[in-house]
């Protein structure tokens, strides 16, 4: 159950359309920002001197305190209204954005990335929590795809998007100019939210679970943490430590919310979330797309920059290819999902497999000749398949979820995405830095890129199985 308080009487007619536009656009932004930065990195380590540890930890600040906000940021919109917490995350995260286009540093630009992470962990499970408790009925899953299809086409478009900036260079600002476009944007839609989303909220949120606030975050720091420094560092004894105490925290606090809910209080977790095997098992599977881009995206761009040599502009096509496949692979597995339903994004992680299978063979040949248009063009058939697993988790995962409990999943459903993206950044300290340092260049880079595409298959063939747990077509009679 929910409440829902409008600004004024013509609020409750207000489109369903103009609602999901809103929310979308900011979710856009969050995708975006959480991918365009890739792109920018050889500029960045180029212009600032950032080492290998700091471009790690320019998108690793963002994923970072990312996830570590999310389950609080959903549960503060069931508790205090949900249009109210999306305006505040949207209004940190556009200034942040302006704090991280006039850094001068990559202490400055990392400090404000993860500024700008916070902002966001508030920001985006009201996205999420706002369609459940706006739309219902058939439109409700299909407005989820296209959360999905919107949180796809940021994570591939912003390669591309971060490419055709950086290399026009607007007014001499190069890659600032990827954080400061957030800024028409977030303002834009910080109006248009202001005027035309409606106001909702839990009635039985009494009040902030602070013990299961700090126990949340404490657990999340403790593991997240060491994910984005420990291989950076080898993996010291007190990375493997503090994992472990993270471990026993987030023990600690699914025991606290459990005895909470045996006696009737309000959680920061919705535990019985965790009764739907769907749900279950696309959270699991969103937690390894998260470490699966993690990895690809990052060592896929110094591959083709800093391995073959090209350019952000000469790269675009590239980002070009992967961004319009990103779009056909959502829009089909939006349709095809209320149909087919897991098959669809099975389907998506079956095509990458493949795909990455014959790429990983053809740069272990070519090495650092491989032809432009062969490291390219495959990218289409990637960016169809990460738009059906995106589309498709986000439909399957979260269309069943009630409105009382859209704050939760919301939070859960992100979080996984960002514990993921923090993993994958880990991984790639020792499946690709260690090989070929920042500022390695040629065929020491193509090598070490050769060898990460098979971790990344491997999270593919993983995902593909995980996927059994979604809902599966009925038989036709």
């Amino acid at each position: 159950m929910f409440t829902q308080t409008h600004q004024s009487p013509a609020g409750a007619a207000r489109s369903t359309a103009i609602i999901l536009a809103v929310v979308l656009v900011a979710e856009l932004m969050n995708a975006l920002d959480a991918s365009i930065v890739y792109t920018a990195l050889p500029l960045i380590q180029a212009d600032t001197g950032a080492s290998s540890a700091a471009m790690q930890w320019i998108p690793a600040a963002y994923a970072l305190t990312f996830a570590l906000g999310l389950i609080t940021g959903g549960r503060l919109g069931d508790l205090y209204g949900r249009k109210r917490v999306f305006l505040a995350g949207t209004a940190v995260f556009t200034l942040a954005s302006l704090l991280c286009g006039i850094a001068t540093s990559p202490q400055l630009l990392v400090a404000a990335r993860a500024v700008q992470g916070a902002g966001a962990a508030v920001m985006v499970p009201q996205v999420l929590a706002t369609i459940a408790v706006t739309v219902e009925g058939p439109s409700r899953a299909k407005a989820f795809g296209l959360y999905g299809m919107v949180m796809s086409l940021g994570g591939v478009l912003g390669p591309a998007l971060g490419a055709v900036l950086t290399a026009a260079d607007v007014a001499g600002l190069g890659w600032q100019m990827i954080f400061l476009i957030n800024l028409p944007i977030g303002l834009a839609t910080l109006l248009l939210g202001l005027r035309y989303l409606p106001e909702s909220s839990t009635p039985q949120a009494r009040g902030l679970d602070l013990a299961g606030v700090l126990l949340s975050g404490a657990g999340m720091l403790l593991i997240a943490y060491p994910l984005t420094v420990g291989g950076e560092r080898h993996w010291p004894a007190w990375s493997l430590a503090t994992l472990a105490a993270g471990i026993v925290v987030l023990t600690v606090f699914v025991v606290q919310q459990r005895a909470k809910t045996a006696e009737g209080d309000f959680t920061l977790v919705a535990l019985s979330l965790f009764r739907n095997r769907a749900f279950t098992g696309g959270l699991a599977a969103q937690l390894l797309f998260g470490l699966m881009l993690g990895v690809f995206l990052l060592t896929w761009v110094l591959f083709m920059q800093d391995g073959l040599g090209h350019t952000p502009w000469q790269f675009a096509p590239a980002n070009i290819a992967i961004s319009a496949g990103g779009m056909a692979g959502a829009m089909l597995a939006s349709k095809a999902a209320a149909r087919h339903l897991r098959r669809a994004p099975q389907a998506g992680t079956v095509l990458i497999a493949l795909t990455l299978t014959g790429y990983q063979l053809l740069i272990s040949h070519h090495g650092t000749h491989t032809p432009f248009v062969a490291a390219a063009a495959p990218m289409l058939l990637v960016g169809i398949g990460l738009g059906a697993i995106g589309s498709g988790l986000s439909a399957l995962t979260l269309s069943q979820v009630t409105g009382d409990d859209a704050g939760s999943a919301a939070g859960l459903f992100n979080t996984a995405m960002q514990l993921g993206t923090a993993l994958g950044l880990a991984m790639a300290s020792f499946i690709f830095f260690n090989h070929a340092p920042a500022g390695s260049h040629g065929a020491t880079v193509t090598s070490a890129y050769a060898g990460t595409l098979w971790y990344v298959i491997a999270a593919l063939i993983l995902m593909w199985m995980l996927m059994f747990l979604l809902p599966k077509p009925a038989k036709s009679t």
